[in-house]
């Protein structure tokens, strides 16, 4: 039985109900200049509700640094998965993906939690 699509619903809801407000900016390669020998970034931004938390202290290791942040968001509202190349803006603070956890359901992304790191 397909239960990803429901689950992607539910989470949606879920965080638009509880969520706090958070923009992912995705960055991607632009166009080389010859000139300065610079590759251009460009930015996109998508608004996205999500639930904000400190992440545990037995989580801390080589990747995780106390301090850090964990960010739940639903799968269903973004377009395409977010990488550690992009960035999380919250209440004006930019963040840096550090990690990105997929939860699945029949190989279906239902939400991703994000490691940042200000």
């Amino acid at each position: 039985m397909a239960l990803a699509s429901p689950l992607r619903k539910v989470a949606s809801k879920l965080m638009a109900k509880f969520g706090g407000e958070a923009t992912i900016r995705t960055v991607t390669p632009g166009v080389y200049n010859p000139t300065t020998g610079t590759i251009s970034q460009v930015e996109t931004d998508t608004v996205v509700r999500g639930v904000l938390e400190d992440v545990n202290a037995r989580e801390v290791n080589e990747l995780v640094q106390a301090g850090d942040k964990r960010l739940a968001i639903a799968a269903a509202d973004v377009a395409t998965a977010p990488t550690t190349t992009d960035r999380v803006v919250i209440g004006g603070v930019l963040h840096q993906v550090i990690r990105v956890i997929t939860i699945e359901q029949d190989n279906t992304a239902i939400t991703y939690e994000l490691i940042l790191r200000a």
